[in-house]
């Protein structure tokens, strides 16, 4: 019970801030109207609750279950085993995540049908399952992580060149997309699972991070190759026009058993490939496997009320705020807002939760969560602000943004110490995860319907790609920071280059 409270407590402190915020705007700049302001606070407590039982489930049942499968993978020490467990968790892990099925949906509504639902889903999981594989090949191989990602990178920026400005900002926001609230966790637990074996304990503490970000890559690359393939050179497109309801409870009876089956559908391979482990390799106790599944259990119950939050509570009010403000004779206040909202909104991300613990765990404290939470609120508040500016200035493109923040990104890699290069492009996939794809979003497309000159299409879904961007930079300062202050107390950081 105790650990019900502890987690209720700590979620409360998360969701409040966003709650005071809108209320805050609510009766001051940008009066909402009583239904929308009534539903948005029911959405509120469903997200605290949701996420509550999310996290208890994630810690009995989703990490467990990850660790196992990683170190079952390991122990194998058949590279082939360790390559096919990659694509086969890689694909079926991604392919089943919500928020890649609620990104490719807006896309395939916002280009009228272009770009299909489905063909995003398979290509992102393909790139997701290929970069899984050559992530598990890296912490068996001991390449360093830097490295790997400066070529990886390297070939984004090539690919860039050839990739229409819009497949640019949805190739971005892919690679956000997919490490989501499910995702997350499970690549994380998998990365401790196959580090853990390694009898270097500091190799094994920097290379349970980078995972995340390895995968990521998939994403971009995939959807930037499939610009190129398909020769897409101009999409048009622009936000369906729907009323927004007036009804308080509608929105949520009609969400839930939507966002149940996508929740069943997410959880359900991660069982299947469970519950097969289980026969051929792991023998778990009966009690064992009963606990992780109960484990999944809360983790679908708690997802369910999470998302239906999300969706039926906060998306409408997301986008009422940004065309309000936006509409305002001041144009500072949508940039200025945007930057606390980035902020607040970070805090209640189910997946920012998970990582920021487990640094915390994996560095026996030496990396506090508070500083890694701190950090990236800050780092995305600037991201939100700056894709403000963008909105308010169409000669501002995307990529301007883009090039020079991951130019730097890979420059620093080579200056701080490489355990916060791990952290530090996780936590780019994972701050975007489902508060920002919805209320930050929905908050920016507001923002670019009401001002003139703004391209939906591409304003709003490169909003995601900077919010994944920033914590690489915010973090690896942190990093340096951190190297400077323990320098300075005599403790050197181990830099060995796993």
């Amino acid at each position: 019970m105790s650990v019900v409270i502890t987690k209720f407590k700590e979620v409360l402190s998360s969701v409040l801030p966003i709650t005071v915020m809108v209320l805050i705007l609510h009766f001051t700049l940008t009066p909402i109207e009583t239904p929308l302001v009534i539903r948005f606070l029911i959405g509120a407590a469903f997200i605290i609750i949701g996420l509550t039982i999310f996290l208890i489930g994630v810690d009995i049942g989703i990490t467990p279950i990850g660790n196992v499968m990683g170190s079952a993978i390991a122990k194998s020490n058949k590279i082939w085993w360790v390559v096919v467990g990659g694509l086969l968790l890689g694909f079926f892990v991604s392919i089943a995540e919500p928020d890649l099925h609620i990104l490719a949906g807006q896309v395939e509504a916002v280009t009228s049908g272009l770009i299909s639902k489905m063909s995003i889903v398979f290509i992102v999981s393909v790139g997701i399952a290929v970069m899984l594989s050559i992530g598990f090949l890296r912490i068996v191989y001991n390449f360093p992580l830097y490295k790997l990602l400066t070529v990886l990178y390297g070939i984004i920026l090539i690919l860039a060149f050839f990739t229409s400005p819009e497949f640019l900002a949805i190739s971005f926001d892919a690679s956000g997309a997919t490490t989501g609230a499910l995702t997350v966790p499970f690549i994380l637990a998998l990365a401790i699972g196959v580090s853990n074996l390694k009898k270097d304990s500091k190799s094994s503490e920097k290379d349970s991070f980078g995972l995340v970000a390895i995968a990521s890559t998939g994403a971009i690359i995939s959807v930037m190759a499939m610009s190129i393939i398909s020769k897409t050179d101009k999409i048009t497109g622009g936000l369906p026009q729907e009323t927004v309801s007036t009804s308080i409870l509608g929105p949520f009876i009609h969400e839930f058993p939507k966002i149940a089956g996508e929740v069943i559908l997410a959880l359900l391979p991660i069982i299947i490939i469970f519950l097969l482990f289980q026969k051929f390799s792991f023998k778990l106790s009966k009690k064992t496997v009963r606990k992780l599944l109960f484990g999944v259990l809360f983790t679908f119950i708690g997802l369910v009320f999470f998302l239906v939050g999300v969706n039926a509570g906060f998306m409408d009010v997301g986008s009422a705020v940004g065309y309000s403000i936006a509409s305002l004779d001041s144009k500072i206040y949508v940039v200025a807002i945007g930057f606390v909202l980035g902020v607040v909104t970070i805090l209640a991300e189910p997946a920012v939760y998970v990582l920021t613990h487990q640094i915390e765990d994996v560095t026996k404290g030496y990396v506090k969560r508070k500083s890694v939470v701190i950090t990236l609120s800050i780092g995305v508040g600037i991201a939100v602000a700056l894709s403000m500016v963008r909105i308010l200035i169409p000669e501002l493109k995307l990529w301007q943004y883009l090039l020079p923040g991951y130019i730097i990104s890979i420059a620093l890699m080579y200056f701080v110490p490489k355990l916060f290069v791990g952290i530090a492009f996780d936590s780019g996939g994972v701050a975007s995860g489902p508060m920002t794809a919805t209320f930050i979003l929905a908050y920016a497309q507001g923002a670019a319907e009401a001002i003139e000159g703004a391209n939906v299409l591409v304003d709003g879904f490169g909003m995601i790609a900077m919010v994944a961007m920033t914590p690489l930079i915010a973090l690896q300062i942190l990093g340096f920071i951190f190297k400077i202050k323990s320098k300075k107390g005599g403790i050197e950081i181990n830099e060995q280059q796993s």
